[in-house]
């Protein structure tokens, strides 16, 4: 049915390469790139059957990226590299004719801010195009969206509180690892929290802001309020929430170690001098860290992920949680990486998946709560991240 072409070759990619492969109906050529051709060859022979061609690109720079897309000729791009590269391959794209599908939002690699503005200005030259361009089609942002826009279809007239809820609850067996790419995830949590509250963004110190929340399977963990880069699309997009927040469980030696790494200094995100030659702190770090990829062989325990909703129905108030738990190890099982890049793979798989059966394709670009939720809440019950929800229970926020 379609070409598609998979930038980045991490945990995430990983993932999205084993299931793209197990949908071969849907995804009828497949090529995965990386910068380093190895490893995405490594995981082309794990998949096995010649099933994925491999390519070597640098995802920041447009000449190679348009070289590749010529000579692969893919009808759409699953963009799993890193936050920075997402406008490069962006423009890649419209110089290609070619479709376009990310899980995370650009980011400055100077400044850590979460900001949709860069990427929403594409809109009238994918439109103008004929291309359609898929937002933040991880979990969250991701699946949290398309919980979201679920829930507004079915189960509310109005939204009025949104809270998204992740919770880890697996342990590695490391001292201190990241489940995705150290440096974006450290300067995800060290930032300043904010959330959506009647009409206007109201900002908190970092992790400022907690209480203990109870997950299915899992029991009370404590939760940190941070800010989320959904928040601005799902505000934007259902303008009847008067408060959206995003709550992450860490472990207390999780932040202890961040603490220490910040107060160091090893969480800039400037370059220095070492040795005469300049290099970035964080960037050293994520060298010496555990490779996120490499966590799920004796990963236990599982994740838990959802939306606690509360609004109105007929009138009458109701709450309701849509939510997921994975298992780290039986993500492992399956695709040889851990729960984390289980969890943002399949749904970046699913995006493409609806976009080649012609479920979410319209010219401009779009966060996922704008597209027809119900096939896609169908996909996740089929291709390993089951749903479960519960309706008027108290929602503890």
């Amino acid at each position: 049915m379609g070409k598609v072409l998979i930038i980045g070759a991490g945990g995430v990619g990983t993932v999205v390469a084993h299931k793209v492969a197990q949908n071969s109906d849907v995804f009828t050529e497949i090529m995965l790139a990386s910068r380093t051709k190895a490893k995405c060859d490594a995981i082309a022979e794990a998949i096995g059957g010649n099933k994925i061609k491999t390519a070597q690109v640098d995802a920041d720079n447009v000449d190679e990226l348009i070289a590749l897309f010529r000579s692969f000729q893919p009808e759409l791009v699953i963009n799993v590299a890193l936050p920075y590269q997402d406008l490069t391959i962006m423009d890649a794209c419209l110089a290609c004719g070619v479709n376009y599908l990310d899980t995370a939002n650009y980011e400055p690699l100077d400044e850590a801010k979460f900001e949709y503005k860069w990427q929403w200005a594409y809109q009238d030259r994918f439109k103008k195009a004929g291309l359609t361009a898929i937002l933040g089609c991880g979990f969250d942002p991701g699946v949290t969206g398309v919980y979201t826009a679920y829930a507004a279809k079915h189960h509310f007239d109005e939204i009025h509180y949104l809270d998204i809820v992740d919770c880890n609850a697996g342990d590695h067996g490391k001292a201190f690892a990241t489940n995705f790419n150290p440096e974006i995830n450290i300067r995800e949590v060290t930032q300043k929290g904010k959330y959506w509250e009647n009409g206007k963004w109201i900002t908190t110190e970092p992790h400022e802001i907690h209480k203990p929340l109870t997950y299915p399977n899992i029991g009370p963990k404590e939760s940190y309020l941070i800010y989320h880069e959904e928040l601005e699309s799902l505000t934007k997009n259902f303008p009847t929430i008067k408060r959206a927040r995003f709550w992450m469980t860490f472990g207390q030696e999780y932040l202890t170690h961040l603490r220490v790494i910040q107060n160091i200094g090893m969480a800039r995100i400037d370059p220095i001098m070492y040795n005469g030659v300049e290099i970035v702190p964080i960037q050293f770090l994520k060298a010496v860290l555990p490779n996120p990829g490499e966590l799920g062989e004796n990963y236990t325990g599982e994740t838990s992920i959802g939306c606690r909703i509360r609004g109105i129905k007929d009138g009458k108030e109701k709450t309701y949680y849509v939510y997921n738990n994975c298992s780290h190890h039986a993500a492992y099982e399956e695709t040889g990486a851990q729960g984390v890049s289980y969890t943002t793979g399949v749904p970046a798989m699913i995006g493409a998946l609806m976009f080649m059966k012609g479920l979410w394709r319209k010219p401009g670009v779009y966060n996922v709560e704008e597209f027809d939720p119900d096939p896609f809440m169908t996909a996740l019950n089929e291709q390993g991240l089951p749903w479960h929800e519960q309706v008027n229970i108290d929602l503890e926020l």
